[in-house]
């Protein structure tokens, strides 16, 4: 196979290279058996034409498109390893030169991996982050913990407050007119929760049981319903019944039925000792994105812009799957926060770009350094994952054998990479 390799620069590959005429003569055959159902030839039932009768019928180059489709991906791969070129996405491809009995001349385009030229890397000076617990983040556990504890208390001496929660019945109307979706029975609200629009929770404190209200808000300019968008609406409320989150005592007794400690200033401290290794933890990864990110800065990298265009697919195919765990889709989520998928694109394109430094300076300083993952350090992180799945490890070592455990090792020697920058550098 002959292989050119006609221009390498500003991270663009142009070679050309050749399919055999062998190799091309048996994609055709291929053709051939896959394509011949598709043509109806006089005299014979459809699919069973010879090819030779098909080429005379529709020309000879007429299975040429679907042999070509055949034989050109392992030949451009081929040609790929042959250079050493590294590249990051789909060639452009030209036929230059095809006929029947000779071999097809290729020319393909393709954006590679850029060169990294690495700065300083080691011994970078990155000042170290320290979380001190305070007696606010205590208590704010605690608030959390009375919160789940509180119980719901109906109120019948008083008029609904800020932060009370309501059951009410309600009818909405926009010019005289019920309108869709406008209308519920014992609908449970949070006053100050800005679960409804404008001031509408607002116009309900003051109300009591029993009472009925009239309650006039306009819809935003912007809200996802098209056709209630800048209107102005009346609600006729009714107020079913009010209620009050009731919260436990902070007392050694609140300490004895939340946790194992008989006091609450024991419970105090075990809270205290939770958020000071959580802290330790936070400042540990802090720190180590802080060196690696200090490390990428000091490195110069002609960023081709279809990596950070991909970086921003695989991001956005990321936040659909999330979505969905959640029970919505992205069209829904872009619809419910009046966003487009571009204004989505364009605020992940910064991550994106980070993204894709981060990993090539870090593929190049363990290039430079000679890290690797060993096959004891793949098992372990086989191993591992089998764990935190619940799953056994060979169906894991299988699913990741498939491309030769690359996946894994790249992570292993990613993770190498950034405890060798971290070991190396000075903390301040």
């Amino acid at each position: 196979m002959m292989v050119e390799l006609t221009k390498n620069e500003n991270n663009q590959a142009v070679f050309k290279f050749t399919v055999s005429a062998d190799k091309f003569a048996k994609a055709q055959k291929e053709a051939y058996n896959k394509t011949k159902g598709r043509y109806n030839i006089p005299g014979f039932r459809k699919g069973k034409a010879p090819a030779n009768v098909i080429k005379n019928f529709y020309g000879e180059g007429v299975f040429f498109e679907e042999a070509i489709n055949i034989a050109l991906p392992e030949a451009y791969e081929a040609a790929v390893t042959e250079l050493g070129l590294d590249t990051v996405e789909r060639p452009d491809i030209d036929i230059l030169e095809i006929e029947a009995g000779k071999d097809v001349v290729v020319q393909a385009t393709v954006t590679c991996k850029p060169e990294v030229v690495l700065g300083a890397y080691k011994g970078v000076e990155v000042e170290k982050a320290v979380y001190e617990v305070t007696e606010e983040d205590i208590n704010t556990e605690l608030e959390k913990e009375q919160t789940m504890n509180a119980r719901m208390v109906t109120i019948e001496d008083r008029a609904a407050q800020d932060g009370d929660t309501l059951v009410i019945d309600y009818k909405g109307f926009i010019d005289g007119e019920q309108f869709e979706g406008g209308t519920a029975e014992n609908h449970t609200l949070v006053l100050g929760s800005n679960s409804f629009i404008g001031d509408f929770e607002k116009q309900l404190e003051g109300k009591s049981t029993g009472e009925e209200a009239v309650v006039e808000v306009a819809f935003p300019e912007d809200y996802h319903a098209e056709h209630l968008a800048g209107k102005p609406a009346r609600f006729e409320v009714k107020v079913n019944e009010i209620k009050f989150k009731e919260v436990p005592a902070l007392d050694d007794e609140f300490a004895k039925d939340v946790s194992e400690f008989d006091t609450l200033e024991e419970y105090k401290a075990s809270i205290k000792e939770k958020i000071t290794a959580q802290n330790e933890e936070r400042a540990k990864n802090e720190t180590r994105e802080n060196i690696v990110q200090t490390a990428v800065g000091t490195a110069t990298i002609d960023l081709p812009e279809v990596m950070i265009e991909n970086e921003v697919e695989n991001m956005l195919m990321d936040f659909d799957y999330q979505l969905r765990y959640q029970g919505i889709d992205l069209d829904s989520y872009l619809k419910y926060t009046n966003t487009t998928k571009d204004d989505l694109k364009e605020r992940m394109r910064e991550d994106a770009e980070i993204r894709v430094r981060t990993s090539l300076v870090i593929e190049a300083i363990a290039k430079a350094e000679d890290i690797k993952a060993t096959d004891e350090l793949v098992e372990a992180e086989l191993v591992k994952i089998a764990e935190q799945q619940k799953s056994e490890v060979e169906k894991i070592r299988k699913t990741y054998a498939r491309d030769d455990y690359s996946i894994i090792r790249n992570a292993v020697e990613s993770r190498l990479t950034v405890d060798f920058l971290v070991e190396n550098a000075n903390l301040k």
